[in-house]
């Protein structure tokens, strides 16, 4: 697979049935469905009456941009849209670029369509920038409108970096929308309209989906993308940034990069699925033999992530150097100084790459999961909701950030995680240029939001609601 494809995702859709709406499946507990379940989102069909997820997988997309892009199997389908979408959203941040577009239903009697999702890291901007060029040039066919039509709804700091570029290759207009208003929005959206979409995930109940609901607020929102951001949310409009850290998505990918061969992040992931951190981390267990029950911790409990490697580097120079040869690579890294070809040595000390993935995951995760606790403690918030590009329906990352939540908390707060995770932001920016009736529930608007307005709504218009959207 080229660059360009393992950079890009997509997800496609088929049409749901009515009976599938009124069984959804509320637990997944076979290893295989949840997999599948967390790693393809799933199609969500949204509609006045109400919204559900189709898990079946559909026949590869015929239509869309000829570009080359990675397309998994599932969109949001939107059977019953039926007003023109003129616009594309795309939130850009620091390792990845999100896009959503929407497209027709092509050469299908079936009225409404679908949005697709694409991502791009971000170092490959001009990929992206590439393929909504060609979503402009196909806007009339995917979506009734004309591309002079098109507008860019951007959010993320890349909405402000490249706006420029964005305007001068696209030639369309660009609304920039705030970062943190956009996640709110979109994380919103999931929780209120669509059911089996947020779920929870322990051990002995490793997926289990949250009703939708309304009643939401307060809860804090753990955005993990190439940093952490940690929003404390009263009401659709009344968040307030309370905390982060920038120890995130970014220094687990830039670590890795350094430290293993992985040259992407779902290969470091999958490199941590094969690792066993215990050979590279200091376990309760090896310190005291044995659990420390009086203060609650297992045998298996991380004491030192990384804390083995001192030691170990250590006791192999030393045997090296007894037996006369030199240590992690000093022959080679002599040759290249005095002109030789550069070395791929790998890591020294015997430590294997899938090894210490798997160790700085945990890290990594596990820090996060603690600052959240503490936040949530500090401000006295009981629900918790992950998202950001970093978890990417991983389930050692989830279960890692669930255990810490139950376990700081003696399980009084819960976490939860959710299909779309990676989507939040460009979702969210996607529906600042709303249809009308786009959904059930008033959950973005102070008073009454655009699509629970009825014929009030013909009246919006503006450049962020037009009628002609």
């Amino acid at each position: 697979m080229s660059a360009d494809a393992r950079a890009n995702r997509a997800q496609a859709v088929t049409e749901p049935t009515m009976e599938k709406a009124v069984r959804p499946q509320r637990s997944r507990t076979n290893t295989a469905n949840i997999d599948r379940t967390i790693t393809h989102p799933g199609a969500v069909a949204i509609n006045v009456q109400g919204a559900y997820i189709d898990d079946e997988d559909p026949p590869s997309p015929s239509s869309g941009p000829s570009l080359v892009a990675h397309h998994e199997t599932k969109d949001i389908r939107l059977p019953n849209h039926k007003a023109v979408v003129s616009h594309i959203a795309v939130d850009i941040g620091g390792s990845l670029a999100k896009l959503v577009y929407f497209s027709r239903e092509l050469n299908s009697p079936e009225l409404g369509g679908r949005l697709n999702f694409v991502n791009f890291e971000t170092d490959q901007i001009d990929s992206c920038l590439d393929f909504m060029k060609q979503l402009k040039v196909q806007q009339q066919r995917l979506n009734g409108s004309r591309p002079s039509e098109l507008c860019i709804m951007a959010t993320g700091g890349g909405a402000y970096k490249y706006y420029d570029k964005m305007k001068e290759v696209l030639g369309v207009e660009v609304l920039r929308e705030d970062e943190m208003e956009c996640l709110i929005t979109g994380l919103d959206f999931f929780i209120t309209e669509i059911p089996s979409e947020v779920f929870t995930y322990n051990e002995t109940d490793p997926m289990h989906f949250a009703e939708a609901r309304s009643d939401i607020y307060p809860y804090l929102l753990v955005n993990i993308g190439s940093g952490v951001s940690m929003i404390k949310v009263s009401g659709p409009t009344q968040f307030q940034r309370i905390g982060g850290t920038s120890l995130g998505g970014g220094t687990l990918w830039g670590l890795l990069s350094l430290l293993t061969g992985a040259r992407t992040f779902d290969e470091m992931l999958g490199m941590a699925d094969r690792g066993d951190n215990t050979e590279v981390d200091m376990l309760v267990g090896d310190i005291y033999g044995t659990d420390y029950t009086k203060i609650g911790l297992k045998s298996t409990t991380i004491a030192s992530s990384f804390g083995k490697v001192f030691k170990m580097k250590k006791q192999a120079e030393q045997d090296a150097e007894d037996g006369g040869g030199l240590a992690n690579g000093d022959r080679e890294q002599a040759k290249e100084i005095n002109g030789g070809p550069k070395v791929d040595r790998g890591l020294g000390g015997g430590f294997k790459g899938e090894d210490v993935s798997r160790s700085l995951l945990y890290a990594v995760s596990n820090n996060i999961g603690q600052i959240a606790y503490l936040q949530s403690e500090k401000h006295k918030l009981s629900n918790i909701y992950f998202g950001g590009s970093f978890i990417r329906g991983h389930r050692q990352t989830i279960n890692t950030l669930s255990y810490a939540i139950k376990f700081w908390s003696q399980g009084e707060k819960k976490a939860y995680f959710l299909r779309h995770e990676g989507y939040l932001g460009s979702v969210g920016a996607f529906l600042k240029r709303q249809p009308r009736n786009w959904g059930r529930r008033n959950s973005f608007e102070e008073e009454m939001p655009f699509w629970s307005k009825g014929k009030e709504a013909e009246g919006v218009g503006g450049a962020r609601t037009g009628a002609g959207i």
